[in-house]
């Protein structure tokens, strides 16, 4: 019917009302199948809707040079295909050609290697297996005075403040010393240092020097795990007035930010990684690569946004 109505010069309206269609649905129709050479053809446009339903939206995408190459500028920067459909929906929510999937973007990444490309390096490795722990007795949550994390205010589980932190070590290859990390849990901003020993006075050295730097209103808690490294940390409450609680022994979840925290510098710098190679302004940048990857518990947004 459409066929016959349109070249009878049927307004879409009309024809629209006939077959119980709106009139952009005609228009699109229209529009989108009618050939370039000669008039709406119902054969013909079937044939076009039908090719057009076989190709791949992400192949669509794909010809948009301007998205593909902010895509893969970004996958470079080390954001993951997830982040990077989110965020562009963030930064051009009224412009759909800006709009991709993260599954589509994956799709990009397989062809591209099937092409000999090497766009699936800059995605994030996958997990190795994990070892189960070794258990020595009970040797630890002896530090003298620690204060358990179930004595923790409770404003720091509901993360409505800037100011409660995570805290711990990565360590390098042998004898090469290690990266103190601390991590604010409402923002997930990363602080990172290199520090010589796992010396409890090198580690309170370095933290307050760090932790000096931040105004007092974003110092409130600091959440560590048992090692010995963490058993002066009266020191450091005394030193920066900050409150400070120990996790459970053998239960790295309680400092879930602070562990995914750890695994993103693992990209950069592999376990093994001889860190009197890495210079304090190498790690400098990959903590603001991080703090300013948008992530998506925060809405897209990035942790240096929200810390301020």
């Amino acid at each position: 019917m459409l066929y016959y109505r349109y070249n009878s010069g049927d307004s879409f309206r009309k024809i629209g009302r006939l077959i119980g269609r709106h009139h952009t649905t005609i228009s699109r129709e229209i529009s989108r199948n009618k050939p370039l050479t000669y008039t709406y053809y119902d054969k013909a446009a079937q044939e076009k809707a039908e090719a057009r339903r076989h190709q791949p939206r992400h192949q669509k995408k794909h010809s948009n040079i301007e998205l593909r190459t902010t895509v893969i500028m970004l996958l470079k920067r080390g954001w993951s295909p997830e982040i990077v459909s989110g965020r562009l929906k963030l930064e051009h929510p009224d412009a759909p050609l800006f709009h991709i999937s993260h599954e589509a973007i994956y799709q990009w990444v397989i062809k591209d290697f099937k092409n000999s490309g090497d766009l699936y390096r800059y995605l994030a490795k996958r997990h190795r297996n994990r070892r189960k722990q070794k258990k020595y007795g009970d040797l630890r949550g002896q530090i003298k005075g620690r204060v358990s994390i179930h004595d923790r205010p409770q404003v720091v589980d509901e993360r409505s403040r800037i100011g409660d932190w995570e805290g711990d070590l990565i360590e390098g290859k042998k004898s090469s010393g290690y990266l103190m990390t601390h991590l604010e849990r409402k923002t997930r901003y990363l602080i990172a240092k290199k520090i010589d020993d796992k010396r409890a006075a090198s580690f309170n050295r370095v933290s307050i020097e760090a932790f000096q730097t931040l105004p007092k209103e974003k110092r409130h808690t600091l959440t560590l795990d048992n090692g010995k490294e963490f058993s002066a940390f009266k020191e450091l409450e005394s030193a920066v007035g900050i409150d400070i609680y120990f996790a459970d022994p053998y239960s790295s979840w309680q400092r879930g930010a602070n562990e995914h925290a750890n695994g993103l510098l693992r990209r950069y710098f592999p376990k093994g990684t001889d860190f009197l190679s890495v210079t304090s302004e190498q790690l400098e940048t990959i903590v603001n690569l991080i703090n300013n990857r948008p992530r998506k518990i925060l809405n897209y947004q990035t942790p240096a946004e929200l810390f301020g």
